[in-house]
């Protein structure tokens, strides 16, 4: 049986793919990999949230979030401050260059994957997107490991490389 005959084994596959080339492009372009921009994204809506959530929420360990917080204050994307109202607390926020090296990498994704994207008609889009969402919803159910949790919603990341197909009429 072929491998591509399987639809786990192509999800995957896309998904690893889509990434690799995702991560190559921003970083020849920005400087960041897909690592970056997506602790970005989160802390962009979710300043306060602890590195242990963000790990696990992003699939990596509090050591590689903690470095790559760090690399991203070096280049001045974010800035750690110490929480007023408890002196142990850190709150990470991105930068003014942060959000727009953000917004910059969202655009640059879409650049890249839009012609993949513009081979299917409005509706094929919407169907695919339809199927992602629902994928990604029942993936990541409260409880099951790596749950995504907000602001992970589907938008957030999916609408970074693919907009939103207009709702059709039915």
């Amino acid at each position: 049986m072929n491998p591509t005959d399987n639809l786990e084994y192509l999800l995957q596959h896309i998904a690893t793919i889509m990434y690799r080339q995702s991560n190559q492009v921003l970083q020849e372009r920005l400087g960041i990999g897909m690592s970056q921009y997506k602790l970005l994204m989160v802390l962009q809506h979710e300043p306060n949230v602890q590195q242990r959530l963000l790990a696990g929420r992003l699939g990596q360990t509090e050591a590689s979030i903690s470095r790559q917080i760090k690399l991203l204050c070096d280049k001045g994307l974010l800035a750690v401050q110490v929480n007023p109202q408890s002196r142990r607390e850190h709150i990470t926020i991105p930068t003014a260059k942060g959000v727009k090296v953000t917004e910059a990498a969202r655009e640059t994704l879409a650049t890249y994957h839009g012609p993949v994207f513009a081979q299917f008609s409005e509706k094929q889009r919407h169907n695919i997107y339809e199927a992602l969402e629902q994928i990604h919803t029942l993936a990541c159910l409260p409880n099951k490991p790596h749950e995504c949790g907000p602001p992970f919603t589907t938008t957030s990341y999916i609408d970074a490389i693919a907009p939103r197909p207009q709702r059709l009429l039915k």
